[in-house]
């Protein structure tokens, strides 16, 4: 396959010069990564693609999803290699994934709005899951997202909120987190760390009485 100086490149393009970049004559760096060395490069290219989107820069969002878009392929090349997952792997799992949270457009379910769309798609993934409880349901919030991010979903998924916050209630929340942390600079406390400490509180105290 010739891959230099092509006009366009598409998604075989991307798999196989991750490929070659990852083979016994490829780069030395790309060779030595694995998934734990090259996980904090994910999330950070995660973030500046939300960066992007926060800024309304269009031509920075589409270099920060291929960014993103790399990092997919170059875990899905990792394991491959190891003979686990490939990219096709990775496609047909999200393409399940998608007809079976959407029976509203490929079963025939009804779902007219988009709160009923997300209590199917919550209740699909909790049935798929096979969670043994609520307990389990509420413990599997991603421990790797950043305190206050899971604090919200450990929160929504305890008590299902039917309206949106107003700009106004959206603003005196932001004064009231700034507040916490400045009283924990005052008490020379790691706001984000005692937030992960407290949602783990509140998950073990739940797990104890369900």
């Amino acid at each position: 396959m010739e891959l230099v100086n092509k006009e366009n490149y598409n998604f075989e393009d991307l798999t196989e010069i991750m490929r070659i970049l990852r083979s016994e004559n490829g780069c030395p760096w790309d060779k030595e990564q694995t998934h734990q060395s090259i996980r904090n490069n994910f999330i950070e290219e995660a973030y500046e693609a939300a960066e992007a989107i926060d800024d309304g820069d269009r031509a920075l969002l589409k270099e920060e999803l291929g960014d993103v878009l790399l990092q997919v392929v170059f875990h899905a090349q990792i394991s491959a290699e190891a003979g686990g997952f490939d990219i096709g792997g990775v496609c047909d799992g999200i393409c399940k994934k998608l007809i079976t949270r959407h029976p509203h457009i490929f079963a025939g379910a009804k779902a007219d709005t988009a709160a009923q769309v997300l209590s199917n798609w919550e209740n699909i993934k909790i049935s798929g899951k096979g969670y043994a409880g609520i307990g389990e349901y509420i413990e599997s919030v991603a421990k790797s997202l950043p305190a206050l991010m899971r604090a919200e979903k450990i929160q929504k998924r305890l008590v299902k909120r039917e309206a949106a916050a107003q700009p106004d209630i959206k603003e005196a929340i932001g004064g009231l987190l700034y507040a916490a942390v400045a009283l924990a600079n005052a008490c020379e406390t790691d706001p984000e760390q005692a937030l992960y400490e407290y949602n783990k509180k509140i998950i073990e105290n739940f797990s104890k009485n369900t």
